[in-house]
């Protein structure tokens, strides 16, 4: 029995991580908007009511469908790590590794950038038409989530202590925590948003036009003085407990733009499945389909020991590709073609036997030879204080060890002309960076998922997009569209998104369905967050899978472990359906995504 109905509309349907994000996107529809102006105005609406996860100055990758010109598109809003980070630089500060935490892990922001690209080139709302929702939430107020109530809780010493800004924004009068439910109030980012569309609308009433001049203000304008004057002026404590300024500065926004690129894809069983270049994870999603392509998985039974075992060994074998060749291929060569090669993935598929792999065993594609960093042993970061353990865990959670600790937000969109967009916006979360004097939102911390060491794709360096753990996807069938989904989680991302994708493809499963359905990752790769962690054998599963399924499964050599059920991602899908009309479908899993369709 499903927990929510599969929505069915003729008009458009938006999916989101937060049920007030779908609710904006779709208001958008009734005024005349496109799937575009709908996910720009719900993803705006999650930086203010998913301040936990996400927030203007993070990250996001988005991918478009244009149904007018048929092209499927990158807005690439991964900003890249300032001119003044270099391996040397944190070496020089007795660092082995970028800081999961605090301001040296600071990248360009990307975020709102992007989205102000995405409504310039494919919407048709005004600026302020997307960004009413959003100044009206941060100004008026919004329930606060149970998660992120907790989070603040946890880290109110330091908001109270060290980053007294973020005591402001996020804690009550007298230093308090706000408890789940309250409504939560940010005046300082209502102001910022509200100065922004001031300075658009006095630029020009050009739609275009106040897109650009939006972008402006934020990356030359008021926004970029801010976040110079901070991190020049600061130096905040970070996760190796002592205090650092940063090294990002206004002249590093000022030079960046959000750029377009075209899509990586490959074709699995009709369908085309499009994925971002491998600045992001995204890649791994196709090599995972690439191997999976030569077994008939719908021929297994749906949850026995032979459909997760042969899922599982083909997600480390992709995923130690990822370790050993993804990174910005505008800095480096990634063999990108290489390992989605057809015959690649055949000889990498001989890889897999009847038995658990424990060995990370990157390819050569093309004949190179693979060179992973060596996982550094870091000195643990001590239990007390509690906020201080938690900053030295990367990720945007503060419920640690436990099986679904990354975390961050989704956007999907499609609209009666066939248009279909879906991102997944992360970065500037309120747990691992200050809040910026005046803006109301920290800065982000996506950096701390590149190398010090030297010669590998993803070694830092000025200029350089860290890959990142963000990954939406895309799929036409018969070059037409059908699907735009994504998950928060991580590292987890392409796993569980595959997981949703196989079973509506390989095992007939409709989209709410295949939501739903119990799911399953390894941790057998380090993860991109620090401190990095590996469980090579260890596979969660979420409870309701057979007995004798997991008694299979260890003797084969895996180490299954139980999570309560629904509580691996939140997948949202948006699409169309086969008579033409939209469709929608969003995970009962923590409780707050929601899908709405007209």
């Amino acid at each position: 029995m499903l927990h929510r109905p599969e929505l069915h509309g003729t008009r458009g349907a938006v999916a989101a991580t937060h049920w007030l994000a779908s609710a904006t996107g779709t208001a958008m529809l009734d005024r005349g908007g496109n799937a575009f102006d709908a996910a720009v105005a719900a993803a705006l609406v999650c930086q203010v009511v998913e301040p936990h996860l996400n927030g203007p100055a993070g990250d996001v990758p988005i991918l478009v469908y244009e149904a007018a010109s048929g092209r499927t598109r990158v807005i690439c809003g991964q900003g890249p790590m300032p001119r003044a980070a270099t391996p040397a630089a944190y070496r020089r500060l007795g660092l082995a590794a970028v800081p999961g935490s605090g301001l040296l892990a600071a990248c360009v922001p990307g975020a709102f950038g992007a989205w102000m690209r995405v409504l310039r080139d494919y919407g048709r709302l005004r600026v302020e038409d997307v960004l009413e929702p959003a100044i009206g939430y941060a100004a008026d107020g919004y329930p606060l989530l149970p998660k992120a109530a907790a989070m603040i809780e946890t880290m109110a010493p330091l908001f109270r202590d060290e980053w007294t800004e973020s005591g402001r924004t996020f804690l009550l009068a007298g230093g308090k925590a706000p408890a789940a439910g309250t409504r939560m109030r940010n005046p300082a980012l209502a102001a910022v948003f509200q100065r922004i569309l001031a300075e658009a609308k006095a630029a020009t009433a050009d739609r275009a036009g106040q897109a650009e001049a939006a972008t402006a203000a934020f990356y030359e304008g008021f926004v970029a003085e801010a976040i110079d004057r901070f991190v020049a002026g600061t130096a905040a404590i970070d996760s190796t407990g002592r205090r650092h300024r940063g090294l990002l500065t206004g002249a590093d926004l000022a030079s960046w733009r959000a750029g377009s690129e075209p899509t990586l894809t490959v074709d699995y069983r009709g369908h085309q499945v499009h994925k971002a270049g491998p600045w992001s994870q995204g890649p791994v999603f196709l090599q995972q389909l690439a191997l999976l392509e030569g077994f008939d998985l719908g021929a297994t039974e749906y949850g026995s020991a032979d459909h997760l075992h042969t899922v599982v060994e083909s997600a480390k074998l992709a995923f130690a590709d990822r370790e050993a060749w993804y990174g910005d291929p505008d800095h480096a060569d990634v063999p990108v073609r290489d390992l989605l090669d057809p015959a690649y993935a055949a000889a990498r598929r001989a890889l897999i036997g009847p038995r658990a792999s424990a060995e990370l065993r990157p390819g050569s594609p093309g004949g190179r030879e693979p060179w992973i960093p060596p996982v550094l042993d870091l000195p643990p970061v001590p239990d007390e204080p509690e906020w201080l353990a938690q900053l030295g865990d990367g990720i945007p959670a503060v419920l640690r060890r436990t099986a679904a600790k990354g975390d961050t937000t989704c956007v999907s969109a499609t609209d009666r002309d066939g248009n279909m967009i879906v991102a997944t916006p992360s970065g500037g979360w309120l747990k691992s960076s200050p809040v910026v004097p005046g803006l109301g939102f920290p800065l982000g911390t996506r950096g701390q998922m590149a190398w010090l060491e030297e010669g590998h794709p993803n070694t830092l360096a000025p200029g350089k997009r860290p890959r990142t753990t963000l990954s939406p996807t895309l799929v036409l069938r018969d070059g037409r569209p059908l699907l735009a989904f994504g998950t928060p989680g991580g590292d987890q991302q392409d796993q569980w998104t595959l997981n949703f994708f196989l079973h509506h493809v390989d095992f007939g499963m409709g989209l709410q369905a295949a939501v739903e359905a119990r799911t399953f990752h390894t941790d057998h790769v380090p993860t991109s967050f620090t401190p990095r962690r590996a469980d090579p054998l260890t596979l969660v599963v979420e409870e309701g899978f057979a007995p004798g399924t997991l008694a299979e499964l260890r003797r084969r050599g895996h180490e299954p472990k139980e999570v309560a059920p629904l509580s691996l991602g939140k997948v949202c899908a948006t699409g169309v359906d086969a008579h033409g009309g939209v469709v929608a479908a969003a995970s009962p899993r923590g409780e707050q995504a929601y899908a709405v369709v007209r």
